[in-house]
C-alpha cells in the first residue's frame, strides 16, 4: 500500500475526492433507489389504488397561503415529511369532515412509522372554521390558500374536483399521488405502507 507521505499533491487531492464521492453516493443511494421506484420504474406487478402523478408535471406552486392567523405559511415547511393533503371550504361538510377522519386514521394505522406524516387541509376560503371541528382534528395543519392558485395546480379526476380526492405529497416536496373520490380507507392505508416500507427518505 502506498504511504499518504509519499503522493503528490495531485495524487493526495484524488484520493480525498474519490473517498468523498462514495460517501456522498453512500448517502444518496436511498433517495435515488426511491426515486426510480417509483417514477422510472414501473413493474406491471404493482398494483396501486391511487393514482400516481408525475411530479415534473405539477410541481408545487406559490399558493398564496397563509396560516389560520393570517402569518406567511406554505406547504414547504413540511418538508422531509410524507403528506397527506385534502382540499375543502371552511365550511367542512360531511364529505370534507370523513377525509379529515381518514387522515387522522391513516396515519394511527402505520404505528411506529406514523410520525412520517403530515395531515394537511388545504382551506380554499376566508369563512371562520368551527373551533369544534378543529379541536376534534386536532394535529392536522391547516393554511388558507387562493382558490385559483390552487385549482389551476392540483390535478383531478374526469367530473370531481380536487375537494372530491385526497392527495399525497412525498419528501421532497413532490405531488405524487391521487386517491379517488369516495375512497376505500383500506386501500389507501396498504399504499402509504408501501410507500413507506420502499422509501428511505422521510
Amino acid at each position: 500500500m502506498q504511504a499518504t507521505d509519499s503522493l503528490s499533491p495531485t495524487e493526495v487531492k484524488k484520493k480525498t475526492y474519490g473517498t468523498l464521492f462514495l460517501v456522498i453516493a453512500a448517502c444518496a443511494a436511498p433517495v435515488i433507489l426511491s426515486y426510480l421506484t417509483y417514477y422510472v420504474i414501473k413493474p406491471q406487478t404493482r398494483n396501486n389504488y391511487g393514482d400516481l402523478i408525475d411530479p415534473r408535471a405539477y410541481p408545487i406552486p406559490d399558493l398564496g397561503s397563509t396560516s389560520i392567523d393570517g402569518k406567511p405559511a406554505s406547504l414547504a415547511q413540511f418538508h422531509g415529511k410524507w403528506i397527506l393533503l385534502q382540499v375543502d371550504s371552511a365550511a367542512c361538510e360531511q364529505r370534507c369532515q370523513q377525509k379529515l377522519y381518514y387522515m387522522r386514521q391513516l396515519r394511527l394505522t402505520q404505528g411506529k412509522e406514523m410520525d412520517r406524516i403530515e395531515r394537511v387541509w388545504l382551506v380554499t376560503d376566508d369563512v371562520p372554521l368551527d373551533i369544534g371541528l378543529m379541536k376534534q382534528y386536532d394535529g392536522t395543519h391547516l393554511l388558507r390558500v387562493d382558490s385559483q392558485k390552487l385549482a389551476a395546480w392540483l390535478p383531478v379526476a374526469e367530473a370531481t374536483t380536487a375537494s372530491d380526492h385526497l392527495y399525497m405529497i412525498d419528501p421532497l416536496g413532490n405531488l405524487m399521488m391521487r386517491f379517488p373520490k369516495d375512497p376505500d380507507a383500506n386501500k389507501i392505508k396498504k399504499d402509504i405502507t408501501r410507500l413507506l416500507k420502499a422509501s428511505g427518505i422521510g
